[in-house]
């Protein structure tokens, strides 16, 4: 009986303690919101899984997540800005405020998901259509520089930035971030995704997103990709658990300094876009700067060198998105045949391509570039026509490269001019052995002489 009262009084003084913990007060209150605090992050940590499982379903081979705060480096860019080193790409000015605050661009939004795609095609690119061996060179990096101007049996090959060799990514990215779009609005999320055309400083947030680290090129580096990928984002207004950035795993590497043709990176993590490659064959609308035409060699859209020399590169693999495959049109077409092109054509050729953004005056200019630096005397006729084309973009450049052409035509008559002497020299002095062909003068002769004539005749047009 006394036991019983007991129990039954323990019962109730248990009730009492079990009312005064469910009542209103702070250590309650605390333990509502910590139990809150954890569901959350065990509800947010569920939705960044089924995110990202989501995100490599559909092809993305990176998916991580930042703040959706100011980028790190929003002060050096205004700065950057400030300096001119935009180049013509007033679009950056136009969206400064924007890019150095994504709240402006979504408000509301709390967190910024980077996604990350591969490209990288291998060393022996394959054009879908197969491959013109009359017109291809067999080197690794696809390109024939004839040398000093001689005839070649193979016609001048440009270089294009792997990135353009398929499809446009900008259309096979975006569909993706549709069906990102579609899974997190289901969730009750809002969102703004952008591909390389928003007003966001996507390295930036990449970089604090993990994604990789901030290389001295000033591109992003990742120890599985290299630096062959393309990025997208996605600002939504829900709660993701942000990933943690990288560790700069350049140390004292600057391969990429050291690579650039024009001297473009003038320090590490900073950029002169007014002597890029990439900007002046792709973002440079007008005339492109004449000392700095022969640096671009046979370039003729974008550039590579500073991703090739990164040494993280080695554990690249091949990309599985097919849609990047090289084009016969981007690999197996010699230069001068470009130069044949109309507006029409170009469309067809460079249809869903990257490179039919700079459209025919751009592609065709850069293209007489490319052959005043690599083409020789069996390009003349086509640039004679370039030299009339109603563009006069187009035709002043190709006005430079014929000049070019006959430079180094007359530099190889003199080149040739002081061998034969000299070999005319050892015959007098050994007149016992047959140095000299006796019909090479003549022959070597007559070549220049024709040279010397079309080059003539082309320049008076």
């Amino acid at each position: 009986m006394d036991r019983d009262n007991r129990e039954a009084d323990d019962s109730a003084q248990s009730g009492e303690k079990s009312t005064a913990i469910c009542s209103n007060s702070p250590q309650a209150d605390f333990t509502k919101r910590g139990r809150m605090a954890r569901e959350a992050e065990i509800s947010g940590r569920g939705l960044k899984a089924r995110l990202v499982s989501f995100a490599r379903e559909i092809g993305f081979d990176a998916c991580r997540v930042a703040n959706c705060a100011p980028p790190p480096h929003a002060s050096a860019f205004r700065g950057w800005l400030r300096d001119g080193a935009a180049g013509e790409m007033s679009y950056l000015e136009r969206g400064e405020d924007k890019r150095c605050d994504p709240q402006k661009v979504l408000p509301g939004a709390r967190a910024i998901i980077i996604l990350a795609l591969n490209y990288w095609q291998g060393n022996q690119p394959e054009p879908e259509e197969g491959r013109d061996s009359a017109l291809r060179c067999s080197e690794p990096e696809w390109r024939l520089a004839p040398q000093r101007g001689v005839p070649t049996t193979q016609a001048a090959c440009g270089r294009i930035a792997r990135y353009a060799w398929g499809d446009d990514y900008h259309d096979v990215i975006s569909a993706k971030l549709e069906r990102i779009d579609h899974f997190l609005s289901r969730l009750g999320g809002v969102q703004k995704v952008y591909v390389d055309t928003g007003p966001v400083l996507e390295r930036d947030h990449a970089a604090q997103a993990g994604i990789g680290w901030h290389g001295k090129s000033t591109m992003l580096i990742d120890p599985t990709l290299g630096t062959w990928f393309f990025l997208a984002e996605v600002l939504t207004t829900l709660e993701l658990l942000a990933d943690a950035p990288q560790a700069d795993r350049c140390g004292k590497c600057e391969r990429c300094i050291t690579a650039c043709p024009t001297g473009a990176i003038t320090a590490p993590h900073r950029l002169d876009a007014r002597r890029c490659i990439s900007y002046l064959t792709i973002e440079h609308k007008s005339s492109i700067p004449v000392e700095l035409r022969t640096l671009i060699g046979d370039r003729i859209f974008g550039c590579d060198d500073c991703l090739a020399a990164c040494p993280w590169n080695r554990f690249a693999q091949v990309s599985h998105e097919s849609a990047f495959s090289a084009r016969k049109a981007t690999v197996g077409m010699a230069l001068r045949d470009y130069l044949k092109l109309s507006d029409e054509e170009f469309r067809l050729l460079f249809r869903n391509s990257p490179i039919k953004r700079i459209k025919r005056r751009g592609f065709l200019r850069n293209v007489c570039v490319a052959l005043g630096n690599v083409g020789d005397s069996t390009d003349l006729p086509a640039l004679q026509r370039a030299a009339v084309d109603s563009e006069p973009l187009i035709a002043e450049h190709a006005g430079w490269a014929i000049e070019r052409i006959c430079e180094r035509a007359g530099q190889r008559e003199e080149e040739e001019t002081t061998h034969r002497a000299t070999k005319e020299d050892e015959v007098r002095d050994f007149p016992g052995e047959n140095f000299l062909n006796p019909n090479e003068s003549m022959v070597t002769s007559k070549s220049s002489c024709e040279r010397d004539l079309l080059c003539n005749r082309l320049t008076s047009h």
